[in-house]
Formats: structure tokens, C-alpha cells, sequence
């Protein structure tokens, strides 16, 4: 059998089960033949049903999530706060870092002039990486860099690059990178957890410079597509000391894969003050208890005051999600949150599911408002003009309980300024969700959105 190439790359899927077909026609795997061909059960069988009962159960407490339940609102300002809030989130602020937003394409000039810039390290980690003209441009950035000598590590989720053909990711290890997928499907070690996908996008820059955000590496963030314009991202770049937090961050998941530990200077220089801006960073999900990310989320919609702002592309959030939301609007707080339009994600179930808590929503007070022209795809939340989260994490489940996941929140009114300014901007391009129009949805549309919510955990 020939396997389709495309421009030189085979299109099987990198993490393909190397595995060929079984054929056993002697059994008939017919389902009615064999229950009706089951007996009682003997002692033997009665001890491995009680033996897969409880290997089932141990793999479930291992995978399980705690949820964060918060429902208060502290007496000081968020940006008076930051010790509590990254404490509480299991990091800690670091002032005298320096914050620069970069949106839709221009992430990819960002990307290209920091790794050229590199003199030691290039340290990369991405969820989605295809084949196309983006990949091209990333790939060749990095290979650029191995060759110049400097160390490249290069980690991608099994899952989201399994589009990245085997060539390409040769080429990247022929360079000289050292390139390792989170959570191959086929790895045994991996039973149990290959449902925890690493969704995180960082580059960082002889540990002093980071970029951080939304952006994936195929072409629908680079250029327009048949059907849609190209998608709308917002990242950021990073330097100070928060930078070694963020490449905490990239070394908890290698570690994880690898087994290998970095004390050296040039992976953790000491980081001298860049700019004004108080930050700290989110990322740890430690057994047993919520994830880092989620209680940052929580608590920073329980200390808003006067407004609160979210862009999120897939906003699916649970109960206790929902009751954050709009104890906030009960409070007084202005709760405007921006999604893409049914006809603009790429992802109508999850935005099927998520339409399921609209009318709690609306009937709380938030509002809701849906970007129309394409995939809206930045992960955003601006409290009270003075303090933003920017990473990686979308406002579900997901994000919040399963996935790896970054979230840098900063305390700095000028670029959380620049953010609400971008939100009154987009609402140029908006339709508000009214609670009219959740009544008038016909009933196969409600019954279909309360299907879908029902798997929210796994969108």
C-alpha cells in the first residue's frame, strides 16, 4: 500500500500504531453470540472481574481532578494583592519585568527575530505544529539555531503534532535539535495518562527572554484560509525575572519526559530588572489538589471590583465556573466575555456545550458577546484595567483540570489598558447573545447543547 506524500512527507500519522492487522476468523466475535454463550461465573472469574475493578478505580483516582469552588471577594484590589494570589497559585511575584503584546502574524516576525537573537538556548514547547508554510518558517528558525551550535530542545504534544510529518521532525533532529513528544499514544507507560495533553505555547530565550500565549504553528494563524480569514491571537513577550518561572515551566514538562535536571547558568542566568511590572506565573497542578491555572482564574474574578473582561475561544465553563462569573456580576462588576461566533470556531461542539450555561449566564447579569469574522483564539482576562492573565489556557475543564497548561498574570495598567482596548475594538465585530435569544432556540438546539455539555470535561 502507498502512503499519500506531500511535498516529500509521508502523511501518516507521526505516533502511528506500528502494529499490523490480527485476523482470527476461527472466532466469532459475534456480541449476541457471546452473551448468549456466557455461564456462571467461577471463582476465577469472579477474582479478575474484582482485579479489573479495581486497576479501573486506580486509574480513575489517578486521572481524577479536584475543582475549585470559590465564591468570596477579598476587600483589597487585585494589583494590591499579588502575594496572595501567586502564593495561593503556588509561585510567587517577581517585580521588574517588562511586558510587549504581539497580535496575529506579527507573533511569527517575534518568534523568527528572538530565535535568530539566541546566543546559548532555544527552549520551544507547542501543542499544535502542522506541516505548511508556518511550520516551514518555525523549523527552519530552529534548525538555523542548532546549527550556530546553540542547545535547541524542542517538546510538542504527541497529539496536536501528529500532523508534523516523521521528515520533518528528522530534519529538526538532523540539525542538531533535541526534539521528544509528550504522551505518545503507543508508549505503555503513558496507560492511564494519555488523555493529559500538553497544551502549552512557550519559546524561551537563553532563559531571559519569553513569549507566551495562544498562537499555534499552522497556517491558519499565519494567512487566510478557504473559508475563514486567518485566526486571531494575542501573545506576549516577556523579559525579567519571571523568565526563569517560565522556564520552570518548560522543564517540569521535559523533565517529565526525559528524566533530565538543568542547574547551569546559562539555562538559569541571574535575571536583573527590565521594566516596572510586578508578575508571577501559573502552571503547577499538584496531585489532589485544583490546578494552579484554575484557582488563578477563580480567585482573580473574586477580587474584581469594577470589570472584568475574558476572550476565550472555547468557553465552557462548569458549575462552579459559572457561579464565579456571576457573583461577580451580582456584586456589581462589569462582566463582558467575548467568544467566537457559532459560524467562526473551529470547534462547534465545544461551542455547542458551552451555549448549554448561557442562560444561567445571562440571567446573572454577563454578558455575552460573539465575534463574528473568524476563530477568535486569544486566551484573555483583564481585571479592573490593572492586572491581565495571558497564556495558553482556555476557560474549561480541560484547561483548567487535565491538560498542562502557563497563565502569566502582570499587574501593569498600561498594557491591561491595551487589552481593553482591544476588546472595545473587537465588539465592533459582535453580535450580543440576548436572553430573547436563548428562548427562541428551537427545542432540538437546546436538547443538542445539553447532550454535548454532558462530555464538557473531555472538549
Amino acid at each position: 500500500m502507498r502512503v499519500p506524500q506531500v511535498n516529500g512527507c509521508s502523511m501518516a500519522p507521526f505516533d502511528a500504531y506500528p502494529f499490523g492487522s490480527i485476523l482470527q476468523p476461527e472466532v466469532n466475535w459475534n456480541p449476541v453470540h457471546l452473551v448468549l454463550n456466557i455461564g456462571p461465573l467461577d471463582a476465577l472469574d469472579v477474582v479478575l472481574l474484582l482485579v479489573i475493578s479495581v486497576l479501573v478505580f486506580m486509574i480513575w483516582r489517578l486521572v481524577g481532578h479536584k475543582e475549585c469552588h470559590y465564591t468570596d471577594s477579598p476587600g483589597h484590589r487585585i494589583d494590591g494583592s499579588l502575594d496572595a494570589l501567586a502564593g495561593s497559585t503556588h509561585g510567587h511575584p517577581t517585580e521588574g519585568n517588562s511586558i510587549r503584546l504581539v497580535s496575529n502574524a506579527e507573533y511569527f516576525e517575534e518568534v523568527e527575530r528572538a530565535i535568530s537573537s539566541a546566543r546559548k538556548s532555544v527552549h520551544f514547547e507547542t501543542f499544535l505544529w502542522e506541516d505548511g508554510e508556518t511550520g516551514s518558517m518555525v523549523s527552519e528558525a530552529l534548525m538555523a539555531a542548532a546549527r550556530r551550535g546553540l542547545k535547541v530542545r524542542v517538546m510538542g504534544d504527541a497529539s496536536g503534532t501528529r500532523k508534523l510529518c516523521a521528515r520533518s521532525t528528522a530534519n529538526l533532529r538532523d540539525a542538531g535539535c533535541e526534539v521528544h513528544r509528550f504522551h505518545r499514544i503507543w508508549k505503555p507507560m503513558n496507560f492511564g495518562r494519555i488523555n493529559i495533553r500538553d497544551h502549552r505555547k512557550i519559546l524561551v530565550i537563553d532563559g531571559k527572554l519569553a513569549i507566551v500565549g495562544g498562537h499555534c504553528i499552522t497556517d491558519q494563524w499565519l494567512k487566510d484560509g478557504p473559508k475563514l480569514p486567518r485566526y486571531r491571537d494575542i501573545s506576549a513577550v516577556i523579559t525579567g525575572p519571571v523568565v526563569a518561572h517560565i522556564q520552570s515551566c518548560f522543564f517540569e514538562g521535559w523533565t517529565e519526559i526525559t528524566g533530565e535536571l538543568f542547574t547551569d547558568d546559562a539555562t538559569f542566568p541571574k535575571l536583573r530588572p527590565t521594566g516596572d511590572s510586578p508578575a508571577h506565573v501559573a502552571f503547577l497542578k499538584p496531585d489532589g489538589c485544583p490546578s494552579s491555572v484554575q484557582v488563578l482564574h477563580h480567585l482573580a474574578i473574586g477580587y474584581a471590583k469594577e470589570r472584568i473582561r475574558i476572550q476565550n475561544p472555547y468557553f465552557l465553563p462548569d458549575p462552579s465556573g459559572v457561579e464565579s462569573l456571576v457573583n461577580a456580576a451580582q456584586r456589581g462588576v462589569d462582566v463582558q466575555i467575548m467568544i467566537p461566533a457559532l459560524t467562526a470556531t473551529d470547534s462547534p461542539l465545544i461551542a455547542r456545550a458551552g451555549r448549554y450555561q448561557f442562560k444561567r449566564l445571562l440571567e446573572g447579569g454577563v454578558r455575552l458577546f460573539e465575534y463574528q469574522p473568524t476563530l477568535l483564539h486569544q486566551k484573555i482576562l483583564v481585571v479592573d484595567g490593572v492586572w491581565f492573565g495571558i497564556g495558553s489556557s482556555n476557560f474549561d475543564d480541560r484547561s483548567f483540570e487535565i491538560n498542562k497548561e502557563i497563565t502569566v498574570g502582570v499587574a501593569d495598567p498600561a498594557v491591561a489598558g491595551q487589552l481593553e482596548q482591544i476588546f472595545e475594538e473587537d465588539l465592533a465585530e459582535c453580535r450580543e447573545v440576548t436572553a430573547a435569544d436563548m428562548q427562541r432556540r428551537s427545542v432540538k438546539d437546546r436538547l443538542l447543547d445539553r447532550f454535548m455539555y454532558l462530555f464538557n470535561e473531555q472538549f
